[in-house]
């Protein structure tokens, strides 16, 4: 070997990773270069290496400062023949693992989920929320996710996982055994179910998942639309009575809006409007007790006036009507 090759062989004798966000394993790059007898191996906190030889795990080292020498190396020293110390350097790839805590990572289902809802029969739900995992078991982790690849990032696992997220909650909604209006008021309790749901498979790749969090579920727009109207009409209960009340407050707004001779005008169409609707109201009502007669009658007196004092009717039609209401109640 001449003594330019000489030179440029290099021996490695300081091997040492600082870890990258998103990172989550490593082969070192040493390429042809090999390692010198009594280098200096630094693992830090949150940190596995592994020493392979031609493919087969050699040596594992935790975190820890480590002079590699044949008391440092036993597997590797059995595997190479060494049958005493040796003093030449020698070949073996080097993975390092970051065991630290992945956090920040978002899921989502990108199709709804059907469930089966005890209240309101198949729903199409939406999920969305948040989670983080760590290598939990690196030897396995090793084998099934990282083997001969040179690196390894969150971004490279997260469509699977989030495929494992989606199995998981799918099964675990599907039951129907909660209606969907529970399931929203309790998302802790359904995240700490659904974590469990996903931990064998994150497991089986060495991996375990530190936290699991639903931050929303929700159903398609058209159903929330259906949802919310059912809801308004269980708060509104009389109908014929919202809609005397909601054609009430549109007078007093039409007449208070700066228009004119349009604003009254629309303020006396409206006015017309709310006297059919309680002269249809009085006329189709059944027949009531006195007192709850009277109370109704009262107030639309109350109502009538308010059209009178904003000018949306006259004086003879608030007197023509009040009187009529008056004689219903005698």
């Amino acid at each position: 070997m001449g003594i330019f090759d000489f030179l440029s062989k290099q021996f490695v004798d300081v091997i040492d990773w600082v870890d990258e966000p998103g990172t989550l394993a490593i082969r070192y790059p040493m390429q042809d270069r090999e390692i010198q007898n009594g280098a200096q191996l630094t693992v830090r906190a949150g940190q596995t290496a592994l020493f392979y030889n031609e493919g087969q795990l050699a040596d594992a080292f935790l975190p820890g400062l480590y002079t590699l020498e044949t008391g440092n190396l036993p597997v590797l020293t059995a595997l190479m023949n060494w049958d005493k110390g040796f003093a030449s350097p020698f070949k073996a790839d080097v993975y390092y693992f970051s065991q630290k805590e992945q956090t920040g990572l978002k899921w989502g289902t990108q199709q709804p989920i059907t469930v089966r809802d005890k209240e309101f029969g198949p729903l199409r739900v939406r999920a969305f929320g948040s989670y983080s995992f760590r290598i939990e078991s690196v030897p396995t982790f090793a084998v099934k996710m990282m083997g001969s690849l040179d690196r390894l990032t969150v971004h490279d696992l997260e469509d699977q996982l989030r495929g494992v997220i989606a199995t998981a909650i799918a099964s675990a909604l599907g039951t129907g055994e909660i209606a969907f209006l529970d399931l929203a008021a309790n998302q802790s309790v359904l995240s700490e179910k659904l974590k469990a749901a996903v931990e064998p498979a994150f497991a089986a790749w060495g991996l375990s998942c530190t936290s699991f969090f639903i931050e929303s579920l929700s159903l398609p727009e058209e159903v929330q639309a259906h949802l919310d109207k059912a809801s308004s009409m269980r708060v509104v209960g009389d109908l014929d009575r919202f809609v005397r009340f909601q054609s009430a407050q549109a007078i007093e707004t039409a007449a208070g809006q700066s228009g004119g001779v349009a604003g009254a005008g629309a303020g006396m169409a409206a006015g017309l409007a709310i006297g059919q609707t309680m002269a249809g109201g009085i006329g189709a009502a059944p027949s009531a007790p006195a007192a709850a007669l009277g109370e109704d009658a009262y107030a639309q007196i109350e109502k009538l006036h308010k059209l009178l004092t904003i000018g949306a009717i006259t004086q003879e039609d608030f007197d023509a009507k009040k009187a009529e209401l008056l004689s219903r109640i005698r």
